[in-house]
């Protein structure tokens, strides 16, 4: 069908031209000519209102979460907007934002020890666990209890290879040094309770073994300490260390672990000197460890009993990789560790974020002789 003809005479339908719009030339002076207001019903709007750069995040619909029913027990509000419920994937239901991972960073302190674990600046998440305790020896004194573990990162669910050791390692300790078992015994115990634990993580179904067929099973790292009114008891499998801290600064610190690992190898048999070992790149490389796939369980424990008060500090190698000797670890610890304890580990953990935060960040802070039961750190 043709279209109707127009008649020329009529008035067109008003067009808006470039010039009708404000605005400036190549030389910042306005554009000749007023604007001209937009035509009703043409579909555009000249008057719209800026755009802010940001847009706020919209909270929920209170209707919405009534239906929903009560929050978890948890109660958990995303940390980004502080308005959203987390859903058990660990993301926001409001605004979509990931959440940190419990285990990120976590800080506890029990009577006189205390301990911080960080997942550092470079690792997705933090494989290190720690596990502290109080138990009362049958003599009526107090004996304070510390287990630091390191996952080993090469080997499948290692977050739950530490976890598991940590805990099984503290739950052997509190039960036997009530029982009047010598704490060096008692250690002991508690490495193989531990290898027991993580040895059970590869126990896993068939299913799951042909997702990950090549993937070695669950291992770990551990080392603990054992303080009493006049022994100190340290144990330990792989590379994680305890050192020894006196409160007179003018007396020599001390390490009190020798890794299982290359460079200790390489040192012990004198083909390297320390330096050497711990700059080659097979340094780290452990040589024990708690796990099903681990040669040969060799627990290693030594006691000791010092002659002047200190200071116990267990890590992991996130932490010493910052502080390796013991004059190092003494620098970095505050002069007021064994009266708080907490705010020593903070500090020491502070310091190898600080320094580059590579691994994931552990350590746990025991002043010795441990104090009467009941008196905690100021």
């Amino acid at each position: 069908p043709h279209a109707p003809q127009q008649d020329g005479a009529a008035d067109p339908s008003h067009t808006h031209l470039p010039t009708d719009l404000p605005g400036t030339d190549s030389g910042g002076s306005p554009l000749s000519g007023p604007p001209v207001p937009a035509a009703q019903g043409s579909g555009v709007r000249f008057d719209r209102p800026e755009e802010p750069e940001e847009y706020p995040l919209q909270a929920p619909d209170p209707r919405l979460a009534a239906e929903a029913g009560a929050p978890d027990e948890s109660g958990a509000v995303c940390v980004a907007c502080r308005a959203g419920r987390v859903d058990s994937d660990g993301y926001c239901e409001n605004c979509g934002h990931a959440q940190p991972r419990e285990r990120d960073h976590m800080e506890q302190e029990s009577g006189a020890v205390a301990a911080v674990s960080d997942r550092g600046l470079r690792h997705h998440r933090n494989e290190d666990a720690f596990a502290l305790g109080t138990a009362a020896l049958p003599d009526g004194s107090a004996a304070v209890v510390a287990i630091v573990c390191d996952g080993v990162s090469s080997a499948t669910r290692p977050d739950e290879a530490s976890q598991a050791a940590s805990r099984a390692a503290r739950e052997c300790l509190l039960a036997a040094l009530p029982r009047g078992t010598h704490p060096q015994q008692a250690m002991h115990e508690a490495i193989v309770a531990a290898a027991h634990a993580v040895n059970s993580l590869a126990e896993e179904p068939s299913s799951a073994r042909e997702h990950s067929p090549h993937q070695n099973a669950p291992a770990c790292t551990l080392v603990g300490a054992v303080v009493t009114a006049g022994l100190l008891v340290v144990g330990w499998v792989g590379d994680s260390r305890a050192y020894w801290v006196p409160l007179d600064r003018t007396a020599p610190p001390a390490r009190l672990t020798e890794d299982d690992s290359w460079a200790a190898q390489m040192v012990a048999a004198g083909l390297m000197s320390e330096a050497e070992a711990y700059a080659d790149e097979r340094a780290h490389a452990i040589t024990g460890w708690l796990g099903a796939d681990a040669y040969e369980l060799e627990p290693h424990t030594a006691s000791f009993k010092p002659d002047r008060p200190g200071v116990v500090v267990v890590c992991t190698d996130g932490l010493w990789n910052y502080a390796e000797t013991a004059e190092e670890m003494a620098g970095v610890l505050p002069l007021d560790a064994a009266v708080r304890p907490l705010h020593s580990a903070q500090v020491l953990v502070g310091h190898a974020i600080d320094g580059g935060g590579h691994d994931n960040v552990t350590v746990a802070v025991l002043p010795f002789p441990t104090p009467p039961q009941g008196a905690g750190s100021a």
